[in-house]
């Protein structure tokens, strides 16, 4: 859900094996913590962010796989 309070729930579905990478970053462009960097099979993937640490704001959540590149923004109400 968007916008979220102390955790939420990120989901992405790559269609063939690919390394992964899901990054949070802040709206300075720093990245605040890497949720997945690994090879993952073809499938539906669902990876828990947990913001309890983080000031409230706006996150940008990117995923690249492959060729496939795209970022997500996400608002964190404490």
């Amino acid at each position: 859900p968007n916008p979220f309070n102390s955790s939420t729930k990120i989901k992405f579905s790559i269609p063939e094996n690919e390394l992964v990478n899901l990054s949070v970053y802040n709206l300075l462009g720093e990245k605040v913590v890497e949720l997945v960097n690994e090879a993952k099979a073809a499938g539906e993937y669902e990876v828990s962010f947990n913001a309890a640490n983080f000031p409230s704001g706006i996150y940008l959540a990117k995923i690249i796989a492959g060729e496939f590149n795209q970022s997500v923004k996400m608002l964190f109400l404490k």
